[in-house]
């Protein structure tokens, strides 16, 4: 036990050292790497605009992104569909959990037009996880996915999606949608499930994502973590030796940023050497495409990511070719 004084009498008390090393984390500041600038630049207000004129939800409020600046002012926003809560309470993510409200059947028709207004050549979709729902809300993203195909058919489309954890038959709905990248993001390595990840199961997600290219082999297939939550270099090393066995070709790395002081606490901030030092592995294992940094989010750069994800896979195909 870890020794420190009341404050109310100023003798000795206890204190658990599990909760001591978290307590002491709150006090960890953040260096000067992993600090952006504030957003409120005209092209950004003009996005909130559309945003709150089309009643959508974005993942970079609800999640308090902190690229939010500069993603809005290029007019790129992550769109947050079947709405703003939650069923599930992981220990890493600041979006509300609770009860949801009914499926809004009018969402996938604004978020096109959204995605029409906003000129986007690359769009990234993601949702709550919906437990209450049959399908996990499957039909809802393929329906999104159909509906920006209308109105904006030269528009790539990219899913981040839940794990649809017991709902047969929802990863083929959504797969048959032919979006252009699934993404289901793994969060952390598989030690700290419990504490950070507790509703969800490391290897029903590595499953999934394999899954994915057995169906459709030409949909690219995407994953991420955040480090700084406890893991080891080992753990990290072995996730991606997972994701590979599974065949994801986009891998991503970045800083956990604690949201409020209920949530899990940072353990340490990893420096910018030690993310060049996974990107360098990640590489070394045969991903198609790699960003880790302090400020690496799933859907950071995700349209210029995209043009080098096609990029990569075409210049490897004919080295694979020939191997024939």
């Amino acid at each position: 036990m870890v020794t420190v004084l009341d404050r109310t009498n100023g003798l000795p008390r206890a204190r658990h050292p599990e909760k001591a090393r978290r307590e002491d984390t709150l006090k960890l500041a953040k260096p000067d790497w992993i600090r952006v600038k504030a957003p409120g630049s005209p092209v950004w207000r003009e996005t909130n605009e559309i945003v709150r004129a089309n009643k959508l939800v974005t993942v970079c409020e609800e999640a308090g992104c902190p690229n939010i600046g500069e993603c809005w002012s290029k007019k790129h926003a992550t769109f947050m569909i079947l709405g703003d809560t939650c069923t599930r309470a992981c220990a890493f993510c600041n979006v509300r959990t609770g009860m949801p409200e009914a499926v809004d059947a009018g969402e996938p028709e604004r978020v096109a037009d959204a995605v029409a207004k906003l000129g986007l050549h690359h769009v990234v979709i993601t949702s709550v996880d919906r437990d209450d729902l049959a399908d996990g809300g499957a039909k809802h993203f393929a329906d999104v996915i159909g509906a920006i195909r209308r109105a904006s058919p030269q528009t790539t489309i990219e899913i981040l999606t839940p794990d649809f954890l017991r709902k047969d038959g929802a990863l083929e709905t959504v797969v048959a949608a032919k979006p252009d990248v699934f993404n289901h993001n793994l969060e952390c390595v598989p030690s700290l499930y419990l504490t950070v990840r507790p509703g969800a199961r490391y290897f029903h997600s590595l499953r999934l994502l394999q899954r994915v290219k057995e169906l459709d082999p030409e949909i690219f297939t995407k994953s991420g973590i955040m480090v700084g939550l406890g893991e080891e270099r080992n753990e990290v090393l072995q996730l991606m030796d997972d994701l590979r066995s599974a065949d994801v070709d986009f891998l991503t790395i970045g800083q956990y940023l604690q949201p409020t002081k209920k949530h899990h606490a940072v353990m340490r901030f990893v420096t910018p050497d030690e993310f060049r030092s996974y990107e360098t592995m990640a590489y070394a294992k045969s991903f198609l495409m790699v960003s880790a940094s302090p400020l690496t989010r799933s859907s950071h750069h995700a349209g210029e990511d995209f043009a080098r994800l096609k990029a990569a896979r075409a210049a490897r195909r004919p080295a694979a070719v020939a191997a024939e």
